[in-house]
């Protein structure tokens, strides 16, 4: 994917800048907005989903079963930090080779989630997070991805430019179910179903 991009060119020398102090941030393109703007709401849910799903890509590290989601979700975070890269740039100011999410990932997050699906048990209930600290934590991905989508949406309909970004979020929360649901199986735990008689 990366043959597709420009190469990052940063250099932090210093972690504080002071210029945020007053309330407002730059965007990629040098304008000044307040730090509740709906944009960056946007990409910073996007930054909080991608730190979850680190916390769920250790998670899955340690045991051989689930080793090969935690790859997919490594490539998850490159992608939500394209997401968020896309997402932090007026759509004037996206340039060709600036990071962005677009339809091949979309359909990459469609054939994974039909791979891990046709293994898996049909669902006869709603399911609760739980029964493994991974599976929680991937509920956790999915419900940050939902509020990530519903933002993106809020963007787009007050500056326009994000349709991709709202397909993707939309598909990665699916897939973040989906993955719950396969982890729960590979490491032989019982789903945890909704079962309203015992609330």
């Amino acid at each position: 994917m990366t043959d597709r991009f420009h190469e990052p060119h940063v250099g932090i020398s210093k972690v504080y800048t002071k210029t945020g102090d007053a309330g407002d941030t730059s965007l990629v393109g040098g304008q000044r907005v307040p730090k509740d703007h709906v944009r960056i709401e946007a990409y910073g849910t996007v930054d909080e989903l991608n730190s979850l799903v680190g916390l769920a890509r250790e998670s899955a590290l340690p045991e051989a079963a689930t080793q090969p989601l935690a790859a997919y979700l490594l490539r998850v975070q490159h992608q939500l930090f394209n997401l968020g890269s896309a997402l932090s740039t007026l759509p004037a100011d996206l340039r060709p080779g600036q990071p962005r999410v677009g339809d091949r990932e979309i359909l990459e997050l469609e054939q994974e989630m039909d791979r891990l699906t046709a293994q898996l048990p049909p669902l006869r209930s709603f399911v609760l997070p739980g029964g493994s600290r991974l599976n929680a934590e991937l509920h956790v991905c999915r419900t940050v991805a939902r509020r990530a989508e519903r933002i993106a949406v809020a963007l787009q309909r007050a500056s326009g430019g994000v349709d991709v970004e709202v397909r993707y979020l939309n598909r990665l929360s699916d897939a973040f179910f989906v993955w719950s649901r396969w982890a729960a199986k590979a490491l032989g735990h019982d789903e945890t179903l909704w079962q309203p008689n015992k609330a």
